[in-house]
């Protein structure tokens, strides 16, 4: 039975997944979920015999069902291809006590890539299959990682354009030059001057504009997202969970049908959310650990059942998940409410308007597998240098968040249940910080010096995504207020 998607905010009409995929946002600025999740039809004796290729496809199949089997198989095929640099796509490490699910193989070495090297494939065969004339311009916001993944992905794909937003001051300098220096004909950078959460409102702002809309239908465009308010980002991303579970089964780590821990960092809560879905549709998980850096709005919405953006905007060493708007949350609110539109609509107006909500106790109630905690800079740092001083192994900062948590968590609990820890980004991405935490003397070095001594000490390759910025130029200098990201996409049009 196909499974059809509906918004969060109320409105009744139900598309296909192609459609939803296409749109990005729903018409009534909602996300758009599946009616229903399905269970999994593998044995987990199954999964644990396939390698990700074939694991993508058993997941996938499930929740996008208007893609064909050939369809869905051809875009698996060209994602998970040799852009990453193992066969194994998302291998698992051990150290420290849990296992780093490592999601940084890709062409860009951060998590984004695991879905967004198959997202342009998913909508190229989905603007065919819904016979779209039009070009389709991907907007977005970045923090830092979707940016590159996403322009790296779109770049030069045919009957596509893609324009990117990210905050001038806000991602570290390696993620800046990756996304200035991306190449290819359909794509445009832009730095605003502000956060990510006013580049995430800018964008939403100009999704929700009728007038744009309008002139560019005319035109011959429309928009979609590549950021994870798009269910086609968020599906592929409930399948390396489900893959980490096979591996660690056919590693004799665990048994079938033994109960996991997750350690998620995020800042927008997508990648927590893909591992409840896979919950939701009977992946063997205990505890979902929600790890937040010093912008800890959803440790304290975890910790008080109050979701409040009213509060100092906190530049972190992990700048990925310095966001106070958690769009994706919207999805799990959604969920709590009973999937009530109109009760979920009245939450998402409480904090446009009001910058806060508050759920009820019985909505509360439906956290439980749910675990929120953060972790300071100087907390991250220490774990950066601990960890690599115990085991050898170097994380990012990003990561590091994470395992801080999973420590708190230890303490707290004394929950001894195996732990796999979404490794987000390549510590290569985030060198001054991860080298400032193992050396505090190295402050004064360059950015790719940096990089050359972390290969040192981590005795890793550097990856290409590195090397090939080292000296490639500048491609894109725009520089914009928020009120001016309009005029950009306008200029960009040819509107």
């Amino acid at each position: 039975m196909d499974i059809l998607y509906r918004s969060t905010r109320g409105s009744s009409r139900k598309v296909k997944a192609s459609e939803a995929i296409l749109q990005g946002l729903a018409e009534d600025g909602g996300l758009y979920v599946p009616e229903r999740l399905p269970a999994f039809d593998r044995t987990w004796e199954e999964f644990s015999r396939m390698d990700y290729r074939q694991t993508a496809f058993e997941v996938m199949k499930l929740l996008l069902t208007d893609y064909t089997e050939e369809e869905l198989k051809r875009c698996i095929d060209r994602a998970y291809d040799e852009k990453f640099d193992t066969p194994a796509i998302a291998p698992l490490k051990e150290a420290g006590g849990a296992w780093y699910l490592e999601l940084f193989h890709g062409r860009t070495i951060a998590f984004k890539d695991m879905a967004l090297s198959i997202l342009p494939h998913l909508m190229t065969t989905a603007a065919q299959k819904n016979h779209v004339k039009r070009q389709i311009v991907i907007l977005t916001a970045t923090s830092g990682d979707t940016g590159k993944a996403a322009l790296a992905g779109f770049a030069d794909v045919e009957g596509t354009r893609i324009l990117v937003f990210y905050p001038k001051n806000g991602v570290s300098p390696i993620q800046e030059k990756q996304m200035v220096t991306q190449k290819g004909k359909n794509i445009r950078v832009a730095g605003i001057y502000g956060n990510f959460d006013d580049a995430q409102t800018g964008v939403k702002a100009l999704f929700a504009d009728g007038e744009l809309t309008q002139r560019m239908a005319e035109a011959g465009f429309q928009f979609s997202s590549a950021n994870s308010i798009n269910i086609g980002r968020l599906v592929p991303q409930i399948v390396y969970y489900v893959y980490a579970y096979g591996q660690l089964l056919r590693m004799g780590r665990i048994r079938d049908g033994q109960k996991i821990n997750v350690v998620v960092p995020t800042g927008n809560f997508g990648n927590i959310l893909a591992a409840f879905y896979a919950k939701q549709m009977g992946l063997p998980i205990a505890r979902l650990l929600c790890a937040s850096n010093e912008n800890k709005v959803l440790c304290d919405f975890f910790s008080t059942g109050v979701y409040d953006r009213n509060r100092e905007f906190i530049l972190t060493t992990s700048p990925s998940m310095d966001i106070l708007i958690s769009s994706n949350l919207e999805r799990l609110i959604f969920s709590l409410t009973g999937e009530d539109p109109a009760q979920n609509a009245a939450f998402m107006d409480s904090l446009g308007r009001e910058g806060r909500y508050e759920i009820s106790d019985k909505m509360r109630a439906g956290l439980k597998d749910f675990y929120g905690n953060y972790a300071s800079q100087e907390e991250c740092a220490q774990k950066i240098g601990s960890l690599y001083r115990e085991s050898g192994y170097v994380v990012d900062p990003h990561t590091a968040v994470a395992a801080v948590v999973y420590d708190k968590y230890r303490a707290q609990t004394g929950d001894g249940a195996v732990t796999v820890i979404a490794s987000t980004a390549s510590p290569y991405k985030f060198t001054r910080s991860v080298m400032t935490s193992l050396d505090p003397s190295c402050s004064s070095e360059d950015d790719f010096t940096l990089v050359d001594q972390l290969a040192g000490i981590s005795r890793t390759a550097v990856p290409a995504a590195i090397e090939e910025i080292r000296t490639a130029p500048v491609l894109h200098d725009i520089q914009c207020g928020k009120e001016q990201m309009k005029a950009v996409v306008e200029e960009f049009l040819g509107l």
